[in-house]
């Protein structure tokens, strides 16, 4: 799940001119799936979450949507989406038995349009070494939608560090938000973790759990 964190923490920046070439064919891509799903009567709505992704990042100024409270719920949903109906289209049209096989692919494309080059060749030896050393234990869907959410707001985070700030609320409020607003949402994930570490949360897992399991049924 850190790789998908890493791929949530690089995707805010996709609203920056120097990446627009990217967001072209994230939109070109988008609408050929989205053709050739609908062609074949298959569910052509990942075409669509794709196309709208791309749109989202071409209209949005730098530091602007994609960087507020707002552009992390939606583009954590919108990615999720991707990642969850992707894993079951490929699960069922291709009839592959091995789930982990499907999540590593999904990870590696995914990863090679949101990763800069010289980040994406370090990204992927580690990845391949961490799943030959440590496997994929468990592929929950409730832990991709959690892992991508955190790895989007680190990114908003940090940035809340930095001179220009972030303005959490656009496009509503043009308010600007400062490290103040980083340090209590790190002390805040902190303390979580902690919590969970050194009190070993096992309701709040079973509830995790229990809701990932929902989603497994529903797709």
């Amino acid at each position: 799940m850190i790789a998908i964190s890493i791929i949530g923490a690089n995707l805010p920046d996709f609203d920056h001119k120097i990446k627009k070439d990217n967001v072209y064919k994230i939109i070109i891509i988008g609408l050929i799936i989205f053709i050739v799903l609908y062609t074949l009567k298959l569910p052509f709505y990942i075409g669509i979450i794709i196309t709208l992704t791309g749109f989202i990042f071409y209209f949005s100024n730098h530091r602007g949507f994609t960087h507020s409270i707002w552009g992390v719920i939606l583009l954590t949903i919108l990615i999720s989406g991707f990642l969850i109906c992707s894993f079951q289209l490929i699960n069922d049209f291709f009839n592959i038995s091995n789930k982990e096989l499907i999540f590593v692919i999904l990870i590696l494309l995914t990863s090679a349009f949101s990763l800069n080059k010289k980040l994406y060749l370090i990204f992927i030896p580690f990845f391949l070494i961490s799943l030959f050393l440590f496997g994929i234990k468990d592929i929950n869907f409730t832990k991709i939608i959690l892992s991508l959410f955190l790895g989007y707001l680190s990114h908003i985070v940090l940035d809340s560090f930095s001179p220009a700030g972030i303005k959490l609320f656009s496009p509503i409020s043009n308010k600007k938000f400062f490290k103040k607003f980083g340090i209590i949402v790190l002390i805040i994930i902190l303390f979580l973790g902690f919590l969970n570490i050194y009190f070993n949360l096992n309701d709040f897992n079973n509830i995790i759990s229990i809701i990932g399991d929902r989603l497994n049924n529903l797709f």
